[in-house]
């Protein structure tokens, strides 16, 4: 369904009233989950039964035209395969962990597709197997079939916790149905966001509207969020000692040392497991190609913390996003972020960057951020779920001090 030509969960992207300079978005990107629903008895007699078996990698072109059919990101099949093939929890396993599942017809076409991906966390000073869904998509008509999908991937009897940061709504009541529960802190349903290119954010605006001569009217209206934030009092916090800030295009030695100190301070804290290796994993490629940026602060040569940016594009908008997606620190001073939050600012605005934002952080760090950004915008539903398989990690996670959520988690940023 189009309204004004664009999708709808694109058009949300940018539900913006301008003229009281208060931005009401109402979804931050493309729904990537499809839930079922059960078709009419006329509507299941005529379809072709189907069966359920793991996924392969031979079968990336069906699953690549299923995604392109319902507008998913599209990725090439080296990234696709990426994904799994230079996982370190996934290499670990030998291949025994299935890369996902599949519906398939009678004549062999896919009728739907989830990925499941395998990643490291650490809690207690243990290794914790985790595993997130990836990409879920069922064509229309087998909708009804889409639970023995989640069904095959809740059940995964190696799989410790399962968590899922970019849970769309349309799937939330399907997860819910599998028991995961709303990861107890971070605000999960509203971005925080400052606008880093006034006129290009509002051309996409107006050109979403269908405005006649909407780049020559961005000027004008451009003007609307650049008062906003000349004016807005809420500022970050100053940083009492100023470090020395280095973008890194490689990922070296420094950040195992990093995470071993990390994780040392932080026993009773949830992490995402973040050696070298793994960093290299999410992130080499899109640091090579400038689709993420990756700063340290340092003092005396060791750093002190770090923080990871990541293009999340509106492509159909052609809206150009920046998303913070990881910052963490060992001093635990928060107020770090708003040195590194200048940096990132001012490199969106060389590089013509629309926006800014972030979702979810926790705590002081979540908390200076929604106070220091001039704008705010509320997502279609709480995105973060978690399911502890065992009873007592369950009771742990119930408590809010336990977690340290953040876009590096789940797929948020692969």
């Amino acid at each position: 369904m189009t309204t004004h030509g664009f999708p709808k969960e694109f058009r949300s992207e940018f539900n913006v009233d301008l003229r009281p300079f208060v931005f009401y978005p109402q979804s931050h990107q493309v729904v990537t989950t499809n839930a079922p629903h059960q078709p009419s008895r006329r509507a299941q007699s005529a379809l072709r039964p189907v069966t359920i078996r793991q996924a392969r990698f031979e079968d990336y072109p069906q699953i690549s035209a299923l995604q392109a059919k319902y507008k998913f990101p599209r990725r090439s099949f080296s990234q696709w395969k990426h994904l799994w093939a230079n996982n370190p929890a996934y290499l670990q396993s030998r291949g025994k962990f299935p890369i996902g599942w599949v519906l398939e017809r009678e004549d062999g076409q896919l009728a739907g597709y989830l990925g499941n991906i395998p990643l490291f966390y650490e809690f207690g000073g243990q290794r914790v197997f985790t595993s997130v869904a990836h990409a879920w998509v069922v064509d229309s008509e087998y909708r009804s079939y889409s639970l023995l999908l989640l069904d095959r991937y809740f059940s995964q009897p190696s799989v410790e916790l399962f968590l899922n940061a970019t849970v769309g709504p349309d799937a939330f009541d399907a997860f819910a149905t599998f028991n995961s529960l709303p990861v107890p802190t971070g605000s999960w349903d509203r971005a925080s966001f400052w606008i880093t290119n006034c006129r290009g954010f509002t051309a996409c605006w107006l050109a979403m509207k269908e405005v006649a001569f909407a780049k020559p009217l961005s000027y004008l209206v451009s003007a609307a969020p650049f008062i906003k934030q000349k004016f807005w009092t809420a500022k970050l916090p100053l940083v009492s000692t100023r470090l020395d800030l280095h973008e890194c295009v490689l990922i070296d030695d420094r950040f195992d040392e990093f995470w071993s100190k990390l994780k040392r301070s932080n026993p009773n804290v949830l992490f995402g497991v973040r050696s070298r290796e793994i960093l290299q994993w999410h992130y080499q490629q899109a640091l090579s190609q400038n689709r993420a940026w990756l700063v340290t602060a340092n003092a005396g040569g060791v750093m002190k913390a770090y923080a990871i940016f990541f293009r999340h594009d509106n492509e159909i908008l052609h809206l150009k996003r920046m998303r913070l997606v990881d910052f963490q620190t060992l001093d635990n001073d928060p107020a770090l972020l708003t040195q590194i939050l200048d940096w990132g600012l001012t490199r969106c605005r060389r590089e013509g960057i629309d926006m800014l934002e972030s979702i979810g952080l926790a705590a002081d760090k979540g908390e200076l951020i929604s106070k220091g950004a001039p704008f705010n915008r509320k997502l279609p539903c709480w995105l973060y779920f978690y399911n502890a398989r065992e009873r007592c990690l369950a009771d742990k996670l119930a408590d809010p001090r336990a977690w340290e959520p953040s876009q590096f988690d789940g797929d948020a940023s692969l």
